[in-house]
């Protein structure tokens, strides 16, 4: 879901394949595309050619309800609201943790707050079998039939309570957590395997990405960015 660091307007853009949008031209959209990513690459430095591509590929705009959906900042680096209180990240966020996680074709991910699907569809795109979980079920809706008309219908999309994880799945080679909670939760700690990779937002006024890896049964802590995402939310 959402973050809230660095504002830089981009100006319209779009990703390649598929069909046109009722907002705006493919070439338009493409075009706004590219110069995100050459954002990304030269403005943050991103150098993880991977992650660059991925980002180049997925049609960031189409994850984005139609309601909230406008070519002007569809691909500007800032979040964008999805309805429900809810927002897609910032690119640069969505960029930075795919990178940190270091996904390699083949490994199991678990996403915690689906959201729009955008950050599943980078994850599949880098080749990482994905099960996301939203707890809002219009979202996951929304999520799980974007994906599938995008050509990501080998996503899972639950709608769930993050904090449980996804037991009957695990474990997973990385958790991706996109939604902040006040500490890291134990359930997805324990679903982490041996040498997996866990980056999560933490806190509630102040925020900070942390990066956990798990070795001997222990989950290594490092703190990073300090950022701003939406509050993740307890089931019932």
């Amino acid at each position: 879901m959402g973050f809230l660091m660095l504002a830089i307007l981009l100006g319209l853009v779009t990703s390649s394949c598929r069909s046109s949008d009722e907002n705006g031209s493919d070439a338009r959209w493409n075009a706004a595309r590219a110069e995100m990513v050459a954002l990304l690459k030269q403005f943050y430095g991103v150098t993880d050619e991977r992650v660059l591509a991925a980002m180049g590929k997925v049609r960031r705009h189409v994850f984005i309800p139609a309601a909230f959906r406008d070519a002007a900042t569809a691909y500007g680096d800032y979040p964008r609201p999805i309805g429900h209180g809810q927002t897609i990240s910032q690119p640069y966020i969505v960029a930075y943790m795919t990178a940190c996680v270091d996904v390699k074709p083949g490994e199991k991910v678990l996403e915690i707050g689906t959201g729009s699907g955008y950050q599943a569809a980078v994850l599949a795109e880098l080749g990482a079998e994905v099960y996301s979980i939203e707890i809002i079920p219009e979202l996951a809706s929304h999520a799980a039939a974007t994906l599938a008309g995008e050509g990501y219908g080998g996503v899972h999309v639950l709608t769930g309570d993050g904090y449980k994880g996804w037991p009957e799945h695990a474990p997973f080679d990385v958790v991706i957590v996109t939604c902040a909670p006040d500490d890291v939760p134990q359930a997805l700690v324990e679903q982490l395997r041996e040498g997996g990779r866990m980056i999560v937002p933490v806190g509630s006024a102040a925020q900070r990405l942390v990066m956990l890896r798990k070795k001997d049964g222990r989950a290594a802590r490092e703190d990073g960015l300090p950022v701003r995402f939406v509050p993740m939310v307890r089931g019932p």
